[in-house]
């Protein structure tokens, strides 16, 4: 991982790789593949294509890329790659950001009955 770290010129960034030897990550997360074909050609083990974004240890988004003639996402990794991931996470934010601003409009509705109520 190391190398691969350093060929990519991520050293210094936020960007972490793990290794999964066992493929029990893999496993306990849902994503090995599990399709006849990668094991027909000797490939024991391999997992699903996916990316995930996480915070603080929480997992808040998961892409997968994989279809039924394309067990591997080989042909269509786009939901994987870096564009869609960063337009998922946008999205994501968006959305925490208009629930965090409908929930305290909601409290600020709460106090105000509740003045009115105590008038």
């Amino acid at each position: 991982m190391g190398v691969w770290m350093h060929k990519l010129d991520l050293g210094g960034t936020m960007v972490q790789m793990f290794g999964d030897p066992s493929g029990e990550f893999t496993k306990d997360l849902g994503m090995e593949m599990t399709h006849p074909g990668p094991p027909s050609v000797g490939l024991i083990g391999r997992s699903k294509r996916f990316a995930m974004y996480v915070v603080n240890n929480v997992v808040q988004y998961v892409a997968v890329s994989e279809a039924e003639d394309d067990p591997a996402g080989d042909a269509n990794p786009e939901a994987t790659c870096a564009p869609a991931m960063i337009e998922a996470i946008r999205d994501l934010k968006m959305k925490m950001k208009m629930s965090t601003e409908t929930n305290t409009m909601a409290v600020d509705d709460a106090v105000d009955t509740a003045d009115t109520v105590d008038a």
